[in-house]
């Protein structure tokens, strides 16, 4: 098999795993505001002199953030061009050998 198909397969494989790192974001950031949502209204309806939700909505947040930075800033740092340049160069060293 030639590289050009091993690269274009590895680079729909890259966007689907991309993908699906997108949708979990997403669907995670949904279920977030969903349930801080629903925490913040029972607050406001059970008691008003304590904002006790922002505690859930501030440590969630935290790691709704953490996620954030995985899927869009730091997608290439050990991601799945990194594990495919790794392959190539121990590929590359084996076949020297």
């Amino acid at each position: 098999m030639n590289d050009s198909l091993l690269d274009d397969k590895s680079r729909v494989q890259s966007a689907r795993r991309h993908v699906a790192a997108l949708r979990g974001f997403y669907h995670h950031l949904a279920v977030y505001l969903a349930v801080n949502g629903g925490l913040a209204l029972l607050n406001l309806i059970a008691t008003r002199q304590r904002w006790w939700f922002s505690w859930t909505l501030f440590g969630w947040g935290i790691g709704l953030l953490l996620h954030a930075t995985k899927v869009f800033a730091f997608q290439g740092w050990l991601g799945s061009e990194w594990e495919q340049r790794k392959i190539r160069a121990i590929l590359e060293k084996s076949n020297r050998h």
